[in-house]
């Protein structure tokens, strides 16, 4: 069973993915965090974000790989080096939605996301995985919040975290700036897929969304079992 998870930055699908892939017996697959992990690693490189050639020569030298600890957890790798700590802030999170427009850096992701889900029964989560990713999955969910209901999270995220931020109506553009960029993008824009069940969290608390998702992905497995035994009679 294959379950993809789109919406925008800090509507908080991520969270309510792990959560689920843990109740539902799911593998968790975070692809914003691979590609936080690229526009991250080609920054480190010095490579000019703006320019798709710069872009492409410095990927050559980077590998990106996942890997689950004993709690499941996942942890993306940058040429053999944990980087979940590092691409989880505001820059990490720009540079992301650039490195994500060229073709080379998605090409680069999408074998790696479409071969885990083919190995296992995932939650995946990112911007266009019903749409490119995972057309074909079980169950479509599109998560989206008010601008700044996401902002606030994201800044209280990083508050808790004592990391260092910039102000949240700093943050709260930041997010509208990210937004128009993934949602304008020739390749693979952000968007609804046509099937997708939409959930507006923005006047929800994070266990009311688990519980949401949690209760469609039951729905989703129960007409698949409906489906198979009908197709075994």
């Amino acid at each position: 069973m294959n379950i993809a998870i789109d919406g925008p930055g800090g509507a908080g699908k991520s969270s309510v993915a792990k959560r689920a892939a843990a109740q539902m017996g799911l593998q968790y697959m975070d692809t914003g965090a691979m590609f936080r992990a690229a526009g991250y690693a080609l920054r480190q490189k010095g490579a000019d974000l703006d320019s798709e050639e710069s872009v492409e020569k410095a990927l050559d030298g980077i590998d990106i790989s996942v890997i689950y600890d004993s709690q499941n957890q996942q942890h993306v790798l940058v040429n053999g080096q944990d980087v979940n700590g590092a691409i989880r802030t505001p820059q990490a999170g720009a540079d992301a939605s650039k490195a994500a427009v060229y073709p080379c850096v998605r090409r680069k992701l999408l074998a790696l996301q479409r071969r885990t889900a083919e190995k296992y029964d995932v939650i995946m989560d990112g911007r266009d995985i019903g749409t490119v990713v995972l057309p074909n999955a079980d169950l479509k969910l599109f998560v989206t919040a008010d601008p700044a209901e996401r902002g606030r999270r994201r800044f209280l995220q990083l508050e808790k975290a004592g990391k260092p931020h910039p102000d949240l109506d700093t943050i709260i553009e930041e997010i509208k700036e990210r937004d128009y960029r993934d949602t304008h993008r020739e390749i693979a824009p952000l968007k609804q897929a046509d099937d997708a069940v939409l959930i507006d969290t923005t006047h929800m608390t994070e266990d009311q969304v688990v519980e949401k998702v949690c209760g469609l992905i039951e729905e989703c497995r129960a007409g698949k079992k409906a489906a198979g035994s009908r197709a075994s009679v």
